[in-house]
């Protein structure tokens, strides 16, 4: 059983930075690739950025150069540096994790509101 608990959403400013966290707990899966998927309203779920095992990233185009994905693999955590935020930024945001027989968990999904 492979749970995911996600910390760091809340409300910001345009143009703030807030740093989002996830940690994976549980017994009996490898991890391959951990990321970040984003559901903005009224639009279809979107990812964000993944990261593999061996640090290897990619990030979907709305975000680069201002998001930065990471991981510690001791921690089996996962955290994602959001700077430069904008109101289309305001999403919930779910972290992933894809084990090594590649099962995708989801976790429950964190609040990012980007408001003056």
């Amino acid at each position: 059983q492979v749970q995911l608990v996600e910390s760091g959403g809340g409300l910001v400013q345009p143009g703030g930075s807030l740093r989002l966290s996830c940690a994976a707990s549980g017994s009996g899966f490898s991890i391959d690739t951990m990321g970040w998927y984003r559901q903005r309203p009224g639009k279809e779920r979107e990812l964000v950025a993944g990261i593999t095992g061996g640090g290897r990233t990619n990030y979907a185009d709305s975000v680069k150069g201002r998001f930065t994905i990471s991981r510690d693999n001791v921690k089996n955590s996962v955290y994602l540096q959001m700077n430069s935020l904008k109101p289309d930024d305001t999403a919930v945001y779910y972290c992933t994790l894809t084990t090594s027989t590649w099962t995708l968990h989801w976790g429950q999904g964190t609040q990012v509101t980007v408001s003056s």
